[in-house]
């Protein structure tokens, strides 16, 4: 069950965003030693998909490939999570990789309120280094 009804401007905005576009992407600024990061929300109650988080680049960059994995689930189109792909960053190839629950507290508290809980799957795409390198 999701949450229907937002108390604050940016809960309502989820909402509508979720209602209009199917999903809606958070943004968290870099804060000390804490990287930046964006994550999805609604992508599994609208199109089936996992929710997907990615680290450490812009909230710009972020949400174009979020978007371009958001538009195959809406096309029904959806990427294979289970394989690299080099059609989110130019010249490099992304992989998927499935999150524990136990990080779901920490990083997707808005993804947490909306599912009233941790029944959805998260994905993290991870991206390489400039010399082609996975962490």
């Amino acid at each position: 069950m999701v949450r229907s009804v937002g108390v604050d401007e940016s809960e309502r905005q989820l909402l509508d965003d979720v209602a209009e576009y199917g999903w809606h992407c958070i943004h968290i600024m870099e804060e000390g030693e804490q990287v930046g990061y964006s994550f999805t929300v609604g992508m599994y109650q609208t199109f089936g998909h996992p929710e997907l988080i990615i680290l450490g680049l812009s909230s710009r960059v972020s949400h174009q490939i979020l978007s371009i994995v958001a538009d195959a689930a809406q096309a029904g189109t959806p990427f294979d999570l289970s394989q690299p792909t080099d059609a989110l960053i130019n010249h490099y190839s992304c992989c998927f990789a499935e999150l524990p629950l136990s990080e779901y507290y920490e990083h997707v508290g808005f993804a947490r309120w909306y599912y009233q809980g941790d029944d959805f799957p998260l994905y993290q795409i991870i991206w390489p280094s400039k010399s082609g390198l996975f962490p």
